[in-house]
């Protein structure tokens, strides 16, 4: 029997057993593409009752919403929506309700989202502001209304403040530098002193290729002799096998390993540093033994008696090696850059102190200095002959941060190797200091109590003849009378008890916090104060942290970064590295890119403002 459209005639039943339940159901209604459109599908006016809000949308549509994501300081996080934002129901919502204005193109094709279109790159490919501006992109202007909205909260937030880090090992720093005592064996406190001597995050550890313990930075010899053999057994090993060991991972420990002749240098650090700034600061300590022996010398200990004990030899030095490994462990922006700091004073002041120097100047004068508050002053050299950046750090380190050199008081005459100038012989340094207060004499070199770095002035006269201490003692007082004549000393004095600017000093109203700035051509840096924000150890260190981060992704290896810029939850950073200069800067963690980009570049153009008073640009040569 013929079945009738729309009816299907099943085995075993009539046609009269027909019923509502055997018709076919409808086709699904075919989706709208255009408004307006007169097409009509067999079948639509069951669908069209049902609410459009309930249709299936392509899963392959991608769209742009405007949503973004803060950082509270408290912790925690918020999503916000700019207004030209909709969700995907509310455009679909316009669509079926007539409007005019739909938020999204829709395609020919039956997809109600413009494939070609559905994603945009922001990275603009004009050059235009340079290297920041083509990666932080075409919104370099603009802000949101949720940072809007925050930037008074913003303003009040300090970085690395009321924010719970992940790493809280930085809780303890203070305790860092604490002195572990000797090992009592009548009182039995090895086991307590251990557990001291383990909580350090960082440890330096010198030993001679034959197992002699050198220096350590935290226990005595008792303490860590173990530890020693270890440590000289798993190099020697890889030594045996013609591999030598650089370095390697125990937990969040890093180790770092570096031979030089005789000498093992092996750094222990928890702080999360790259490898070459460890391997660089083992070569600091390294050049602080130079200083005192001459290679010359350490080698012939070593070539007669390979075991021998190198204790002896540096006794009394001790100080000026744990001086420099605590300047490392607090974190130095010096050793980081590899660069000198210098005080800020006009060049026509500047000047002014270089050609009084120039015309006290004696026959046997190599290197003559002037130092005010660990920052270089005036330096008048041999026009063929300059002063390498880790032979001043030597320096520097003997005179304000060991203070063994003003603890002796009166003038000092102190024969020592300068490994960068030439480490085979000795140079002899005159060394007179003067505090940069009003109250303390002129003439009178202050004394370790008397006053702090920052408040020092100090005169270095560096000769090759050890002969000739009277005669830089003569120019010492020449260059100070003239100095006091002309004004310059009271110029000096006023920078030193004036310190770094801060930073909303240099750029009112900057979202910056701090920042180092590098001239790559005169290998000198300068930053702001650390006030008053990053006052305390703890503190410093974690900006320090950051720099080192952003250094050791800028500088490693097959990295071509020109341009960084990093998120955490406690701060945001930006680092910018050009053929002239390294930038890097640290601001607060609601700072938009907007704000951060804009805050370097005015710091770039207050530094070449200002190029000619922090840095010395040539010297003075004779």
């Amino acid at each position: 029997m013929p079945s009738l459209p729309g009816i299907v005639i099943e085995e075993g039943r009539s046609d009269n057993d027909n019923s509502q339940e055997d018709r076919r159901p409808p086709l699904p209604p075919r989706p709208v593409l255009f408004q307006g459109t007169s097409t009509e599908v067999a079948g639509s006016s069951q669908a069209a009752n049902r609410p459009t809000l309930l249709q299936a949308k392509p899963t392959t549509a991608l769209s742009s919403v405007d949503i973004q994501t803060l950082s509270f300081p408290d912790g925690t996080r918020g999503t916000f929506s700019g207004p030209a934002s909709r969700s995907a129901s509310e455009s679909r919502v316009g669509a079926s309700t007539g409007s005019n204005t739909p938020s999204r193109k829709v395609s020919r094709n039956g997809s109600d989202v413009d494939d070609t279109g559905s994603l945009m790159s922001y990275v603009p490919t004009l050059r235009g502001n340079g290297d920041l501006a083509s990666l932080l992109g075409d919104g370099l202007h603009a802000q949101s209304p949720a940072w809007k909205s925050l930037s008074a909260q913003a303003d009040r937030t300090n970085l690395f403040e009321d924010v719970e880090f992940e790493d809280g090992s930085l809780q303890r720093f203070e305790n860092e530098f604490d002195e572990i005592d000797s090992v009592d064996t009548k009182r039995g406190n090895e086991e307590e002193l251990l557990i001291q001597w383990k909580s350090k995050l960082k440890h330096y550890i010198i030993l001679s290729s034959a197992g002699k313990p050198i220096y350590s930075r935290h226990g005595d010899q008792n303490l860590i002799n173990a530890y020693i053999g270890i440590i000289q057994t798993i190099i020697s090993f890889f030594e045996s096998a013609k591999d030598p060991l650089m370095g390697f991972t125990a937990g969040d420990t890093r180790f770092v390993v570096s031979t030089q002749g005789p000498l093992y240098f092996v750094a222990i650090s928890k702080l999360r540093e790259s490898d070459a700034q460890l391997r660089a600061q083992l070569d600091a300590l390294y050049m602080q033994i130079l200083s005192t022996l001459t290679l010359p010398t350490l080698n012939h200990l070593f070539s007669n008696r390979p075991n021998t004990d190198l204790r002896r030899p540096l006794e009394g030095t001790e100080t000026l090696l744990s001086s420099l490994a605590d300047t490392f462990t607090k974190g130095s922006a010096s050793a980081l850059l590899s660069a000198l700091e210098c005080l800020k004073i006009r060049k026509s002041q500047r000047q002014t102190i270089n050609n009084t120097l120039l015309k006290a100047r004696t026959d046997n004068l190599l290197y003559g200095l002037i130092v005010a508050g660990g920052r270089l002053v005036s330096v008048v050299r041999p026009k063929r002959h300059s002063l390498h950046p880790g032979d001043l750090q030597l320096i520097f380190n003997m005179l304000f941060e060991a203070g063994s050199v003003k603890a002796g008081g009166g003038e000092n005459w102190i024969p020592l190797c300068l490994p960068g100038f030439n480490n085979r012989g000795y140079l002899y340094m005159y060394v007179s200091f003067l505090s940069a207060r009003d109250d303390e004499s002129k003439t009178r070199p202050s004394t370790a109590g008397s006053s702090s770095r920052e408040d020092e002035v100090a005169v270095l006269l560096i000769s090759a003849d050890k002969e000739s201490f009277y005669e830089l003692k003569q120019m010492r007082d020449e260059v100070v009378e003239q100095l006091e004549k002309n004004g310059s000393m009271d110029i000096i004095k006023v920078a030193v008890r004036n310190g770094r600017p801060h930073t909303t000093e240099i750029l009112p109203g900057s979202p910056l916090r701090h920042f180092l700035y590098k001239s790559r051509a005169n290998v000198q840096f300068t930053m702001p104060s650390l006030s008053p924000h990053f006052n305390s150890l703890p503190a410093r260190r974690r900006l320090m942290n950051n720099y080192h981060n952003l250094h050791a992704s800028m500088h490693a290896k097959h990295a071509h970064l020109k341009v960084l810029h990093c998120v955490s939850r406690d701060s945001i950073s930006l680092a910018w590295s050009t053929d002239l200069f390294e930038f890097y800067g640290i601001a607060g963690p609601n700072t938009s890119r907007a704000a951060l980009a804009q805050g370097a570049n005015k710091i770039i153009q207050w530094v070449k403002r200002e190029e000619e008073r922090v840095f010395i640009i040539g010297g003075a040569v004779f």
